[in-house]
């Protein structure tokens, strides 16, 4: 088991590999990752879809959701919310604020590929006639919820959600073994959800697969439209998520565990001390 400065000195590496992937290969890594995360909602809302208790219901959904990121971590692929640990490498000085950036863009642009595609399929395969349709209807609601939630209210629930996702993320690469990362990676996503968090990814996903929902099964959805679901949930939870990830989990355990002292300087191989701040 690693510990988390080892944790943080293999991510600072393995970010730095992460950002200068080739751009075709990042970009189908992300589609990978768009279409895991879809999946696992897929699963989430099937799993809860007839339980009448929403409690109930909103834990048995969130104990599937963290299929999503085991197949993430162990399967291989890039996926947008953990990447913002990417800030690691960058505070470590090994990767370029552009370079961050632009994985960040290609990696959001491919999770939103393979998160939309899931969606269309499931819909127009139209699995979503399980249930007698109870499935469509609990699909079209929770897309409704979401496309109408308040600019800010989407922010903090993407800030919360990611400060869980990357905890997530930082607990399974404390194990070597599979078993170890999923047992790991399990109960903060299981959290984020069971809270009812934000995630950009997902929402790529439950969104698009409402409205698709809602013109294939004739179900009325108030404020159900691509607009909403751009400008009133995936704008402010991108940046949410962004800020949880990198801004708390990133730069707080680089600063705890990397950053060095700014009150020494050592120039030689033996680390002795040559010149100390006033």
């Amino acid at each position: 088991m690693f510990s988390p400065k080892e944790i943080a000195g293999n991510y600072s590496n393995a970010g730095a590999v992460k950002a200068r992937l080739p751009l075709v290969k990042m970009f189908v890594l992300a589609v990978f990752a768009g279409a895991f995360i879809a999946l696992a909602g897929v699963g989430a809302t099937a799993a809860s879809a007839t339980i009448k208790n929403p409690s109930i219901a909103k834990l048995v959904g969130a104990c599937v959701f963290p299929a999503g990121l085991a197949l993430v971590l162990l399967a291989g692929s890039e996926l947008f919310t953990g990447n913002c640990l990417i800030i690691i490498p960058v505070l470590e000085k090994k990767v370029s604020v552009l370079e961050m950036l632009r994985s960040w863009s290609v990696v959001w642009l491919g999770n939103f590929a393979g998160a939309v595609l899931i969606s269309a399929l499931v819909v127009y395969g139209h699995t979503f006639s399980l249930f007698g349709g109870a499935l469509a209807q609990s699909a079209v609601s929770a897309a409704q919820s979401k496309a109408n939630l308040a600019f800010g209210d989407a922010f903090i629930r993407g800030i919360l959600c990611n400060f869980l996702v990357c905890l997530a993320v930082w607990a399974a690469l404390s194990s070597q073994n599979a078993a170890g990362k999923v047992a790991a990676l399990f109960f903060p996503i299981m959290l984020f959800v069971l809270c009812g968090f934000e995630h950009s990814v997902a929402n790529m996903y439950y969104v698009p697969a409402g409205i698709f929902a809602s013109s294939e099964y004739g179900i009325s959805a108030e404020g159900l439209n691509w607009g909403n679901f751009i400008f009133k949930n995936l704008l402010p939870v991108t940046l949410g998520n962004i800020v949880g990830g990198s801004g708390l989990v990133g730069f707080g355990y680089w600063y705890a565990y990397l950053k060095k002292p700014g009150s020494i300087q050592n120039t030689d191989k033996n680390n002795k001390i040559t010149d100390k701040a006033a």
